[in-house]
């Protein structure tokens, strides 16, 4: 299972990052086909918002085929491979850069001690 978290200040909508963190869970193997997923009502009191941002992610992902819902039982992981293209990862990973970036500068930190400490964070293991 993955741990579902919300980034406020990244102005991506939250169930857009309920959707990416769904579809990049399954595709890096941390959501397996036939797991459960929190309920809508869960998810929403987990994440503090609106269940009706829950349920428009799931309704969505079901749309595509990457989740099955079964009426009183709950909503599975379909057994539907997820392909995360190369434009979606950069684009994904161009964000998370932005995030970390700005919240560096939060901090007085410029983007040169940021990148020397991953650096050194990368070299010590």
């Amino acid at each position: 299972m993955i741990e579902f978290k919300l980034d406020l200040k990244s102005g991506v909508p939250f169930h857009r990052q309920i959707v990416d963190q769904i579809r990049y869970g399954i595709a890096s193997d941390r959501l397996m086909p036939g797991e459960q997923l929190p309920t809508v009502r869960e998810l929403a009191v987990h994440l503090q918002i609106n269940p009706n941002t829950v349920r428009k992610a799931y309704s969505e992902l079901e749309i595509l085929g990457i989740l099955d819902t079964q009426q009183g039982t709950g909503t599975f992981v379909s057994h539907r491979q997820v392909e995360i293209g190369q434009d979606e990862k950069q684009r994904m990973l161009g964000q998370i850069c932005d995030e970390l970036v700005a919240r560096g500068n939060q901090y007085g930190f410029t983007v040169k001690e940021i990148v020397t400490h991953m650096q050194r964070r990368l070299e010590n293991g």
